[in-house]
């Protein structure tokens, strides 16, 4: 059986979220339309914006899944990457601290969708 390939977030804005993706991970969109943005994760993974379900797409919904950044080396790597998005303006709705995972923390875009980083296992 297949694994999953295809991971939505549910955005308001397609091209501002496009420009703050593209900003954030450093990567250029393998497909753009007016609501739907796909770019490659991984090969034959992609990672995708779509405007279909804006109206949940706002940031006071509860969100329970997130987007994960997994980075290798020490935990300076997540506080690195910590301080480059506070300087980017990105929002921190949960600072840098250690979980059972490792150091770790969580971020949101423009329509307060989670994006976590943490170490890689």
């Amino acid at each position: 059986m297949p694994a999953p390939n295809l991971f939505l977030i549910y955005v308001r804005d397609a091209a501002a979220a496009t420009a703050f993706y593209t900003d954030l991970f450093d990567i250029e969109p393998t497909f753009t339309s007016p609501r739907y943005v796909a770019f490659e994760a991984a090969p034959g993974v992609l990672f995708a914006l779509w405007t279909g379900r804006s109206e949940h797409a706002v940031p006071g919904t509860p969100r329970t899944c997130e987007v994960g950044l997994i980075v290798p080396g020490p935990a300076s790597a997540v506080d690195g990457i910590h301080a480059r998005w506070v300087e980017k303006g990105v929002r921190i709705v949960e600072p840098p601290h250690d979980d059972v995972f490792g150091r770790t923390f969580v971020a949101t875009d423009p329509d307060g969708n989670l994006i976590r980083v943490s170490p890689l296992d």
